[in-house]
């Protein structure tokens, strides 16, 4: 009885294929504040010498899908903020200063901003990830037949969705988020001054009349099948646009990466009047600011501030789904054409195929004395040379083989 049988390299072929799966993440995922982890790896010296006040902050927060504390939460993204050396930004934060510099060449800022060598840090170490070179600028869009500065990212956000759900990169022109430009403020109940929510904590929110965000705008990759980009390190890129208006850049998708980098004076609305009060140095924990989201937000606030702010105020709190895309997941498989020709497999190894005297069990044509071998195919084995089992695969159903059947099996191992 034939048990085996060579495969010659005309039966083996190796293939690859894409997987795309659907992933989208809800607003109060990225809202609610237990389901944000900080991390809190910076912290400040204390002030002078009677204080004990120090600010904490995150260099980043990994947003989860339900409270990170339980074991059954899931990694969605990390968000963080940087800022371009270069940009205004940083050098108005600058100003008046008579050297920017110390003996070392460390930049300097003066005591009413926070954590900007930090935010260039971060900026920095996105750029040498992405483009290659830590100095670089990205810009929207990507690629620049001559300098535009409007097109400078200076102040960047930083969404670097988690392996689980990017598996080997993000689908092209599949991406989609929705954010509010213009944040959610509260309005004092005695007519006072306004304060967004979440950037006062000294306050009730019973003291409050809450205006809603507005300006919801979609901001996706559409159109980036049509003008491919790639980065010499960071991959495929594809320009981020505003779906109302897709002319309008506004930030960048670095693919196999998962990396997708917003330039905010675009996504937000930079002007808005800010008031509340931030983490601070020095003898009161808190300090009152009033200004715009850029550059006064961001110059004065920690990253854990300004995290916060854009977590729950650019987002909604409801169960509705904000940011949406496919990934790609690459199969590679094996194939093997396991032929059985007419003469081969036809008898089966089992016991119960022959009777008490040793004597084949087969179907006999009375009317014509003809007699038949046949078994039914179940399982095909793969063995290596030595004839060590390697692999199984089971048929959905038994298929009948005879001497008058030629059959091929072709068995996938995918990796």
């Amino acid at each position: 009885m034939a048990t085996y049988k060579s495969l010659s390299s005309d039966n083996i072929k190796t293939t690859t294929s894409v997987l795309n799966q659907l992933v989208d993440f809800v607003e109060e995922d990225i809202e609610s504040t237990n389901t944000r982890k900080k991390y809190q790896v910076f912290v400040t010296s204390s002030f002078g010498t009677t204080s004990t006040n120090a600010v904490t902050s995150s260099l980043f927060q990994t947003i989860y899908d339900q409270n990170y504390t339980l074991q059954t939460a899931n990694e969605l993204f990390d968000m963080t903020v940087g800022l371009h050396e270069d940009s205004a930004t940083v050098s108005d934060a600058q100003s008046g200063l008579s050297d920017p510099n110390d003996s070392l060449g460390k930049l300097l800022f003066p005591s009413q901003s926070l954590m900007m060598r930090e935010k260039i840090n971060v900026y920095k170490q996105h750029a040498q990830l992405l483009l290659g070179d830590a100095s670089a600028q990205f810009t929207s869009p990507f690629t620049q037949t001559s300098p535009v500065s409007e097109n400078n990212i200076d102040e960047a956000l930083f969404i670097n969705f988690k392996r689980l759900f990017v598996r080997d990169g993000i689908k092209r022109e599949t991406f989609a988020m929705k954010m509010y430009q213009s944040s959610s403020y509260g309005e004092l109940t005695d007519g006072g001054s306004t304060t967004l929510i979440g950037t006062d904590s000294n306050l009730s929110i019973s003291d409050w009349v809450v205006h809603p965000p507005s300006g919801s705008a979609i901001f996706t990759d559409v159109g980036s099948s049509t003008s491919i980009e790639r980065s010499p390190t960071g991959g495929d890129v594809g320009n981020i646009v505003n779906a109302s208006d897709t002319s309008k850049t506004v930030g960048l998708m670095f693919y196999q990466q998962g990396i997708a980098v917003f330039d905010m004076k675009k996504v937000f609305k930079a002007d808005q009047f800010i008031s509340g009060s931030l983490s601070s140095v020095g003898e009161i924990p808190n300090t009152d600011i009033a200004g715009s989201l850029i550059p006064d937000l961001m110059v004065s606030g920690s990253i854990d501030d300004i995290v916060d702010h854009v977590a729950s105020t650019r987002f909604g709190n409801q169960s509705n789904t904000t940011i949406t895309f496919q990934n790609n997941t690459k199969i590679n498989s094996t194939l093997y054409f396991c032929r059985a020709n007419a003469e081969d497999f036809n008898y089966s190894t089992n016991p119960s195929y022959t009777d008490q005297q040793g004597k084949l069990v087969v179907i006999s044509d009375e009317g014509q004395g003809v007699e038949k071998a046949f078994s039914f195919v179940t399982t095909v084995g793969l063995y290596d040379a030595n004839e060590e089992l390697l692999a199984v695969a089971k048929l959905s159903r038994p298929v009948e083989k005879n001497s008058e059947k030629d059959l091929t099996f072709r068995v996938r191992l995918d990796f």
